[in-house]
C-alpha cells in the first residue's frame, strides 16, 4: 500500500506540472528477509545488509561488543533472500518504458521480478539498470532478489582458477577458510575480509537504493559539465549530454546556472540514443579553491527537456570551476609531484580515509558531516579515497566540495594480486566507466589512482625488490599474473579516465614513481609510502630523515580513548593484553610496537585508562614530527598525507578520529601542524632552528623566542625581525645551543616560539629540550571555571605550573573540544569551548581532566 500510495501521489504531482514526466519512486519499504531454505520472512531494512538485519531482529549480538564478531562468521557461508511488494495501479503511455534502478546490490544477487529473472548481478560497485515494462504488473508486484553466498561463490572461483593470489590482509582463518583467501575474485569492498585495522564481516544486501523509474519519450542518462578555458572575466563551458531517446520527436533543451537560463536548443532527436553538447559561458566566474586557499564557490547546473511546453526530463550536477593539474615536471632534483589549482601550487594537507563503517548503510548523513567537516577544521585540503574500501557517497564528496577538501580517488584495488580472466576485465571496466562518470563533475577530484600498494609489493622490474609475492610462483604462473595487473591498471583503467574524464590525471599505483617505474625511499620522483617508523621499528626521529616528493602514506597507532573503550568492552576486558582488547587490535605487533615506543619516550603508566591517554600523545607527537618534517622540505615535498582519517568499527588503529567520532589527540595535534602559517623548531646538531613554513604569501613581522622554566620564569628571550616565506618554508633563526642556557635546563625548560604580526600572534611552539619521560613536571595546581552561553560552554582553564598536555574528558559524549591534549604554560589561562546540550549541573558533573603530571607510574 505504501508503494501504491507513493505512486499515487507521483502521479497526481504529474498531473498537476509539478514534477517532469518522467519520475522515479524509491522502493525501501516493506521488505522483509530470511536465510534462503527457511520460511519465516522477518522484516528488513533497505538500503541495508544481512548483517544489520539480524542484529535488528535479535538473532545476533553486536558483531563489535566484545568478541561478538568470531560468532557470526557463519553469515556470510549462507544464502539469503529479501523480497518486497509494490503496486502500481496507473496506467503507462505506449511511450513510456519502465526500469528497474537497483544503485548497489553486495554482490552475487539473482533478481526477480513476478518470478522472472530479470538480472544476474556480480559487482558491488556498480549501479544496475533493467527494463521492466513487460514485467510489471498493474496489480501487486513481488520483488525478489536472492543473494549468494560470497565465500562460496569464491571459493569455486578460487579452484576454476587454479592457483591461490597474494591477499596478505585477508582474514581467511578467522572466517573459517583456513589458508583459502577468496576477497580477490570478488568485485566487492576488499576490507569486508578484514584488514590490519578491521573486522572479518563479509556482507550481502541491498546496500544502496532500489527505485523504479518511469521514462517518457526520452531521458537525460548523463550530464557533464567540462571545463573549457576560465578566466576572471569569464568561464566557457560545455554542458556534454547523454540522451536516451524512446519516441523520435522535436524536443527543446535548456541549460540553466543557478536557476538562470544560460542556454537554449531545438532538438530533432531520433527514436535512439544521443549525444548533445552545448556551449555555456559564466561571466566574471567565482573560483573553487582548497581549503585554507580561497572560498569554495559552487555552481549548480541544470539540463531540461521538453516538449511541447511541458517538462519531460531534468538532471542537474553542482560544480565549482577550477583547474587542477598534477604537475610532473624534470628539476635539479628529479621530477616534480605536487598539485596547482587555479595556477597556484598547493602542499597538499591532509590523510589517508577509510570507509566510517563495516556496515555501509549505516553510515548518516551526520556521520559524513562529521568526518568531513572535522577533516576541514583540522585545516586539511585533502584525502585519499584508499583502494580498500568503495566509490564513497556521493554526499561524501558533496562535502568535499563543499569544504574544499581534494580527493585523490583509488579505484578500489589494495594489497592483492587478482586474477586473469575475460569477464573479470569486463566488469572492472564497467566499474570503471560508471564511476569516473558519477564523480567527474565535482570540484574535488584530483587525481584517479590505480591501486593501493601493488606495484611495489609484486615489484615486477626488480627481482630483489617486492613483499615476496612474486617468488612464491613459476615463471609460468607469474605471467599470468602479471598480465592482469597489466591489463588492468596500465590499460583499462587509464583508457577508462581517458575517455571519460581526461581532465584529470592518472596515476597507476601508489607508491609509484611512474608508469613502470618502482617506488623506492631513494626515489626523487612520484609519490612514497614511509613506513621504517611503526612497522619497521625505526625511532620517531627518523621520519626527519626521508625525503619524498609527495609522502601519501605513513602512520603510528594508538587505542581509542577510555570512554571509547568502554562502548565495547566490559570492565574485565580493561587491561591492554586482554582477549578483548587484543580481539581490537588487528596489528600483529601493534601492542608491543606501541609499548616499546611509549618506554623511549614516555613513562608507561600503571592504569589501564592512564595506558590509553599516552598512547594518543605518543601516536600524535609522532604525526606532528612527521608532518612539520614533510612541510619544512617544501618545494621539493609537496604532500603530507597520514594514515589515517577514521575507522569502520571501534579498534586500535592509525586513525586521528575513533569510530565513535572523538578526536583523538593526533587530530588535535594535525590541526596546529597543517595550519597555513606555523613555526617549527627543531635541534640539528648543535643548533637549535626556528623555521617559517607558509601556504600563504609572505608575511613580515617578530619572532619571539624564551627560554624559560616549568614555573614561567625566563631565563633567555630574544626578539628578531623575520619574514615568512611565500608558499614555502624557510630557516628564520639559528642559535648554538652553546648560547642558551640550556645544557643546564634540558629537563626542567622550554623554548617558546611565537610569531607575531602586528600584536597579533600567528603562530606559536612550545619545544622541550628532552624527551617527556625525562622531564621533572612540576604539579600545575589547575583551577577552572564553568560558563554557559546558549548552546554552548565556555571552560576557563588557569595553571600556575606548567600543565603538560591537558586532557578534557566528558563521561558518556563524543565532544569535539575546541582545544584538546594541550600544554598551559605557567600562569597562563585559557578558554575551550564545546557544543552541549546537558544542563548546567549534568555539564559539570560528566566533565573531567587529566595530564600528564597526575598519572602513576
Amino acid at each position: 500500500m505504501k508503494h501504491c500510495l507513493l505512486l499515487l501521489i507521483l502521479l497526481l504531482a504529474y498531473q498537476s506540472g509539478t514534477f517532469s514526466q518522467n519520475r522515479q519512486v524509491l522502493l525501501s519499504q516493506g521488505w522483509q528477509f530470511r536465510q534462503a531454505g527457511t520460511k519465516t520472512w522477518h522484516d528488513a531494512s533497505v538500503p541495508g545488509t544481512v548483517h544489520t538485519d539480524l542484529l535488528k531482529c535479535g538473532f545476533i549480538n553486536d558483531p563489535f561488543y566484545r568478541l561478538n564478531e568470531n560468532d557470526i562468521q557463519w553469515i556470510d557461508k549462507v544464502n539469503w533472500e529479501y523480497r518486497t511488494h509494490f503496486s502500481t495501479d496507473m496506467d503507462m503511455k505506449p511511450s513510456e518504458e519502465a526500469f528497474l534502478v537497483l544503485d548497489g546490490l553486495d554482490t552475487y544477487a539473482d533478481v526477480f521480478l513476478n518470478d522472472s529473472l530479470i538480472l544476474v548481478a556480480d559487482n558491488m560497485f556498480v549501479r544496475w539498470e533493467v527494463p521492466v515494462s513487460r514485467n510489471l504488473l498493474r496489480a501487486e508486484n513481488e520483488l525478489r532478489i536472492y543473494f549468494h553466498s560470497p565465500v562460496f561463490i569464491g571459493l569455486q572461483k578460487l579452484e576454476a582458477f587454479g592457483m591461490p593470489l597474494p591477499a596478505d590482509n585477508d582474514q581467511s582463518e578467522k572466517g573459517g577458510l583456513g589458508p583459502d583467501k577468496v576477497s580477490i575474485f570478488t568485485r566487492k569492498a576488499p576490507y569486508h575480509y578484514g584488514w590490519d585495522w578491521g573486522p572479518r564481516l563479509v556482507t550481502s544486501g541491498i546496500w544502496r537504493n532500489v527505485s523504479l523509474k518511469i521514462v517518457d519519450k526520452v531521458s537525460i542518462d548523463d550530464l557533464y559539465v567540462k571545463q573549457q578555458k576560465i578566466t576572471s572575466k569569464k568561464a566557457e563551458l560545455t554542458a556534454m549530454l547523454e540522451l536516451l531517446n524512446y519516441t523520435s520527436g522535436n524536443y527543446e533543451l535548456n541549460i540553466k546556472v543557478n536557476g538562470l537560463l544560460a542556454s537554449s536548443l531545438k532538438l530533432s532527436l531520433p527514436g535512439s540514443g544521443s549525444s548533445i553538447e552545448v556551449p555555456i559561458s559564466i561571466p566574471n566566474p567565482a573560483l573553487w579553491w582548497p581549503n585554507g586557499h580561497g572560498e569554495q564557490s559552487l555552481y549548480h547546473i541544470t539540463a531540461e527537456i521538453t516538449a511541447g511546453g511541458n517538462l519531460i526530463d531534468s538532471k542537474s550536477v553542482t560544480i565549482g570551476l577550477r583547474n587542477i593539474k598534477l604537475i610532473r615536471k624534470a628539476d635539479n632534483e628529479g621530477e616534480s609531484f605536487y598539485f596547482e589549482v587555479n595556477g597556484k601550487p598547493v602542499f597538499a594537507k591532509g590523510a589517508n580515509y577509510i570507509p566510517n563503517d563495516v556496515f555501509l548503510p549505516r553510515v548518516t548523513p551526520d556521520k559524513y558531516e562529521h568526518i568531513v567537516s572535522s577533516a576541514a577544521k583540522a585545516n586539511m585540503n585533502m584525502l585519499r579515497v584508499w583502494g580498500g574500501g568503495i566509490y564513497e557517497n556521493d554526499l561524501f564528496y558533496d562535502l568535499c566540495d563543499k569544504y574544499g577538501i581534494m580527493v585523490w580517488q583509488d579505484f578500489m584495488f589494495a594489497c592483492a594480486m587478482y586474477p586473469a580472466d575475460m569477464d573479470y576485465y569486463q566488469s572492472v571496466t564497467k566499474e570503471a566507466g560508471q564511476n569516473i562518470k558519477r564523480l567527474r563533475s565535482h570540484a574535488c577530484m584530483a587525481l584517479w589512482c590505480g591501486n593501493n600498494e601493488i606495484e611495489q609489493a609484486w615489484a615486477q622490474s626488480d627481482e630483489k625488490k617486492g613483499w615476496g609475492w612474486k617468488q612464491r610462483y613459476s615463471l609460468s604462473e607469474r605471467a599470468i599474473i602479471w598480465k592482469a595487473y597489466d591489463t588492468i591498471f596500465h590499460h583499462i583503467l587509464p583508457d577508462q579516465v581517458m575517455t571519460y574524464n581526461p581532465e584529470i590525471p592518472y596515476w597507476p599505483s601508489s607508491p609509484s614513481a611512474g608508469m613502470g617505474k618502482l617506488a623506492s625511499h631513494t626515489n626523487t620522483s612520484g609519490d612514497m609510502h614511509y613506513w621504517g617508523v611503526w612497522h619497521g621499528g625505526e625511532p620517531i626521529e627518523s621520519f626527519a630523515k626521508y625525503k619524498a616528493r609527495f609522502m601519501s602514506e605513513y602512520g603510528f597507532q594508538s587505542f581509542p580513548e577510555f570512554e571509547s573503550v568502554k562502548q565495547y568492552t566490559a570492565s574485565d576486558d580493561w587491561d591492554i593484553a586482554s582477549q578483548v582488547m587484543s580481539a581490537h587490535q588487528r596489528s600483529g605487533i601493534g601492542n608491543q610496537r606501541i609499548k616499546d615506543y611509549m618506554l623511549q619516550w614516555y613513562n608507561q603508566p600503571v592504569d589501564f585508562e592512564d595506558q590509553l591517554y599516552v598512547g594518543q600523545l605518543l601516536q600524535a607527537e609522532a604525526i606532528k614530527k612527521a608532518i612539520e618534517t614533510h612541510r619544512s622540505q617544501m618545494p621539493y615535498c609537496m604532500g603530507s598525507l597520514y594514515w589515517q582519517l577514521n575507522d569502520c568499527w571501534p579498534v586500535a588503529s592509525w586513525s586521528g578520529i575513533d569510530y565513535y567520532g572523538r578526536w583523538k589527540a593526533l587530530h588535535y595535534f594535525a590541526r596546529e601542524a597543517f595550519k597555513n602559517q606555523i613555526v617549527s623548531v627543531t635541534i640539528e646538531g648543535n643548533n637549535l632552528v626556528i623555521r617559517g613554513i607558509s601556504d600563504v604569501e609572505s608575511t613580515t613581522g617578530s619572532l619571539r623566542i624564551n627560554l624559560m622554566d616549568f614555573h614561567g620564569i625566563s631565563l633567555w628571550n630574544r626578539s628578531v625581525s623575520v619574514s615568512m616565506p611565500s608558499n614555502g618554508s624557510k630557516v628564520m633563526a639559528t642559535i648554538g645551543l652553546d648560547k642558551l642556557p640550556a645544557m643546564q635546563h634540558k629537563t626542567d625548560a622550554l623554548l617558546y616560539v611565537t610569531f607575531i604580526k602586528n600584536e597579533r600572534m600567528i603562530d606559536s611552539d612550545i619545544f622541550y629540550l628532552e624527551k617527556p619521560k625525562n622531564l621533572q613536571l612540576p604539579f600545575p595546581d589547575i583551577s577552572t571555571h564553568i560558563r554557559q552561553r546558549n548552546d554552548k560552554y565556555e571552560i576557563e582553564i588557569t595553571a600556575k605550573s606548567l600543565c603538560k598536555n591537558l586532557m578534557l574528558i566528558s563521561e558518556g559524549n563524543a565532544y569535539s573540544f575546541s582545544d584538546n591534549y594541550f600544554d598551559l604554560l605557567p600562569g597562563e589561562t585559557k578558554v575551550i569551548t564545546v557544543e552541549s546540550s546537558l544542563n548546567y549541573d549534568e555539564f559539570e558533573k560528566k566533565l573531567s581532566y587529566t595530564h600528564l603530571q597526575q598519572l602513576s607510574y
